[in-house]
Order: structure tokens, then sequence, then C-alpha cells
């Protein structure tokens, strides 16, 4: 398994609160380009959509500003892509199944709220066990600004149309910690499995290297901490964050 030097822990903090794979907004806009977006499921219908932000089982415990309906949009670039990665899964009898994806500039800044109370720490044992809340601005972990608000990253895992259940990855969606990287227990370079230092099982690292090889196939990137978060390569807004709500298109 590659090492993780300080360098690393350092620069690839899980960013599930506002993403660390963000730059500096150089603009932010209130209104989508309308023909740009669509939802997700008008392009892959058979999508699973469990919009975390939507409800209250995510890190913060409840509703996340912006989060009108419990869809998910992306750029039409990105979902025409997210419909090719579908295609390829579907036939080795996987689904997608859908945690977020376009997120409001509203909702990064809910997170930031969030992430100033220090006193609310109703999810804490179940995101975020071995975190301490005071440390989240300190490790990146809160931004004010997110790639999801660009319109063409979303988080998603594998449902297996065989046992008919979510895929077993050896790890939850949102959870802060080394667990969640790509390299946990191995390389996602080579796909090789060592187990080394670490809980996941090889059928789990398996998992989550088939759901990444599909996503890097079609044109999108991995990021480093966190194995269910993926951003079109060349997507069709780098440096612009929307604000309009999600909600049905």
């Amino acid at each position: 398994m590659k090492k993780t030097t300080m360098f690393t822990l350092t620069a690839c903090v899980i960013g599930a609160l506002a993403s660390s794979c963000h730059r500096d907004a150089t603009q932010v806009k209130a209104e989508m380009q309308s023909s740009d977006f669509v939802n997700i499921t008008d392009v892959v219908p058979d999508a699973i959509l469990e919009i975390r932000y939507f409800g209250t089982y995510n890190f913060v415990g409840a509703r996340i500003d912006g989060y009108e309906q419990p869809t998910a949009l992306l750029t039409r670039k990105a979902a025409d892509s997210l419909r090719a990665v579908s295609d390829d899964l579907k036939a080795q009898g996987y689904r997608l199944k859908i945690y977020d994806a376009y997120r409001p500039q509203m909702g990064v800044d809910h997170f930031v709220r969030w992430g100033k109370d220090l006193d609310d720490t109703l999810m804490k044992r179940y995101f975020y066990p071995n975190e301490m809340k005071d440390s989240l601005f300190i490790k990146d972990y809160i931004a004010t600004h997110s790639g999801h608000s660009r319109g063409s990253t979303l988080d998603l895992t594998l449902f297996d149309m065989r046992t008919e259940k979510e895929v077993d990855m050896g790890g939850t969606f949102d959870w802060f910690g080394r667990e969640s990287h790509p390299d946990y227990c191995g390389n996602p370079e080579t796909g090789e499995y060592t187990g080394e230092n670490g809980h996941l099982t090889a059928e789990q690292f398996e998992n989550r290297m088939i759901l990444r090889r599909a996503m890097m196939a079609h044109g999108f990137k991995p990021y480093d901490c966190e194995w269910w978060h993926f951003t079109l390569k060349n997507e069709p807004y780098p440096d612009t964050y929307f604000a309009f709500p999600v909600r049905e298109l």
C-alpha cells in the first residue's frame, strides 16, 4: 500500500462538509444556466436516490439549507458521462445509488455555521467519533466553497441488482477518517489489496475499486480522501459556484 506521508494527511483531509476539492470562487451565481443542468434520473432513469442532505441522517442531523426536494441535479455534460458509467456497471450487475450531486452555496454556508457551533455534536458518534469539532476548520474539513456547487461533482455508491442491497464498501458515506480514503488497505492505482494497517476486507476494497474504475473510465476523476466522491474532469463551470436550490427541474 502507498504509505501516507504527513504532506498527504495535511493536503488530503476529508472534505465531507464542503469538500476540500474546492478552489477560490471567482463567481457565485444565484441562477443556473437552465439548459445546462438536468435531473440525474432524467438521464439515468434507474439511478437510486438517497439524498442525505434532504433528510436528517447526515453529519449535521438536520435537513440542509437549499435542499427543497429529494432529487439530484448535475450539469448535462456530467450527467451524460454518468449515463455511460451506469451502462457500464449495469452490465456488471450494479445500479448507481446517489447520495449527493449539485450542492447549492446556501447548503455549504449551512455546513460552515454548523461547524462553528461547537456545542452541536448530535451526530458525532455516527460520522466523526474520532474528530474534535473544534479542529474541523483547522484541518480544512469545512471550507467556504465546494466543488459540488459547480454542478459536476457527485457522491455515490453501488447497488447490487442480484442481492437487492447496497454494496458493502466497508464504510459509510461522509465518515470523517482515514478509513474513507481510497488507498486505505490497498493501492487504488493498481487495484492491489494489502490490508495493511486497516480493517477492510479484500472484497470491500475491490467493491470500491469497481466504482472507481467505472467512473474514471468515463471521464470522472476521483478524490484522494473519499471513495464515494468524483468530479467530471472537463467540468463546464470550473470557476462558477451556483446558489439555486435543489429541486426538480
